[in-house]
């Protein structure tokens, strides 16, 4: 877990629902997310989110490695 002051770097996954709005959510941060209809709104509101979050709970360093879409079909994975 890191401090709560200074420099931070996170990583928001960025995502659109069915219904069209935009959802980020903060892996390093547990239950930190936020929503917009459109991207122009979402990103004012992640640098809250995360302000927030930060002042509320310890956060684990977490290092970005890219991301992966998986099909499941069943029980199975189809990468």
């Amino acid at each position: 877990m890191k401090k709560k002051t200074g420099h931070h770097t996170f990583t928001v996954l960025i995502e659109q629902d069915e219904d069209g709005y935009y959802v980020a959510t903060i892996p390093a941060l547990k239950s930190c997310y936020t929503q917009a209809k459109t991207l122009e709104v979402l990103y004012p509101r992640i640098n809250e989110v995360i302000e927030l979050c930060i002042e509320e709970e310890e956060f684990l360093l977490m290092k970005f490695i890219g991301v992966q879409r998986l099909e499941f079909e069943g029980s199975e994975i189809n990468l």
